[in-house]
């Protein structure tokens, strides 16, 4: 799989730049190729082909739950219970799809039970209904970053989705520098990112600078 560093080599070749070009940092390139990226994957996305592509996902196998109120979960409605399951920490950033957040599972640590993904409205919805009762299902939603499970007891979830970056938080020698990260797009995409960023980027290199203030003589 390509790496963040190998993506934007590939550009700097193609643009014949040399890296301590002042304009074409490594930012510069790496922001475009995110934004163009981003653009491809929601349309992607939304014609289904994302999910079957394993290697684009990452795994947080540990996801630690807390108690928090209903309220905070965005559901108002709900009266049955006074609390919900709520990730603990803030999650890497997730790129978004046609629908919001690119997640492929969430589930039991183990992987043998797999959540359903709903949002708030929906899950009021759903405990209001007539049948919810028998309803064994565990939902989950995605909101501010977080992950809710108003109707689970564990102590963590399983997670796969479309990270930013790293997604596991790296303490040791062992951890990969950003430039050594795996893009997160597929492979296939990137001739197609590469053609929008390199357009991009000539054009911004070939607008011309502000020439000097006519009101000042600049042979002083």
């Amino acid at each position: 799989m390509t790496t963040i560093g190998e993506a934007i080599s590939r550009v700097r070749n193609t643009l014949k730049a040399v890296k301590e070009d002042a304009f074409l940092t490594d930012r510069t390139i790496y922001y475009s190729i995110t934004k163009y990226g981003q653009t491809l994957l929601k349309r992607e996305d939304n014609q289904f082909r994302l999910m079957k592509i394993s290697s684009i996902f990452q795994v947080l196998p540990y996801i630690e739950l807390i108690d928090v109120d209903k309220v905070e979960a965005g559901c108002i409605g709900v009266y049955s219970e006074c609390y919900f399951k709520r990730s603990k920490e803030k999650l890497p950033t997730i790129f978004d799809g046609a629908m919001g957040p690119i997640i492929r599972t969430v589930s039991s640590i183990d992987g043998s039970i797999e959540m359903f993904r709903t949002d708030p409205g929906t899950w009021v919805s759903i405990t209001k209904s007539t049948t919810f009762k028998y309803n064994k299902r565990p939902y989950f939603w995605y909101l501010n970053g977080y992950i809710y499970c108003p109707n689970i007891d564990w102590d963590a979830i399983r997670m796969e989705a479309i990270f930013e970056g790293q997604a596991d938080t790296c303490t040791t020698d062992d951890c990969l520098i950003q430039q050594d990260q795996p893009l997160a797009f597929p492979e296939y995409l990137f001739s197609e990112i590469e053609q929008f960023v390199v357009k991009e980027l000539t054009m911004a290199m070939q607008v011309p600078t502000d020439g000097p203030d006519d009101s000042q003589n600049v042979l002083r």
